[in-house]
């Protein structure tokens, strides 16, 4: 994960974004140097960390290895994954992430309730790659 991009462990991981004081814009990623909003003249960027939970905005399945910069083992075998993106609940934001392990684009409809975890994305005997998950707050079938 990029540095300054999340804040906590467990229950109190967070993402965290960017607020600007002139238009009340939150961005992810982070945004130091400028506002983002195009009608906006600038004001003051903070940062702010984003809701814990939000609701699949849309999802789909990711079933080959994406080629670099991903990192990832090319002797293992690949395992698919759910990408969902997350509108948050409190800044209306879509961010994009992948499900947590088991979980599959079957498992999932819009409108379902998520909330933001740490996961490993690769890990080697030096480095522990690390991200953000999606995982549902409510059992799936």
């Amino acid at each position: 994960m990029v540095a300054g991009w999340s804040t906590g462990e467990g229950h109190d991981f967070r993402l965290l974004g960017t607020h600007c004081s002139a238009c009340a814009s939150v961005f992810f990623p982070r945004e130091d140097a400028f506002c983002r909003n195009p009608g906006c003249a600038g004001g003051e960027l903070s940062e702010v960390p984003l809701s814990r939970r939000g609701t699949i905005w849309s999802y789909t399945d990711s079933r080959y290895r994406p080629p670099s910069p991903y990192v990832s083992d090319p002797e293992l075998s690949w395992e698919p994954y759910a990408l969902i993106a997350v509108e948050l609940e409190r800044e209306r934001i879509v961010v994009l992430g992948q499900s947590v392990p088991g979980i599959t684009a079957s498992d999932l409809t819009v409108g379902m309730e998520v909330e933001v975890v740490p996961g490993v994305l690769n890990e080697d005997e030096e480095t522990t790659w690390t991200t953000w998950r999606w995982r549902p707050t409510e059992p799936t079938a």
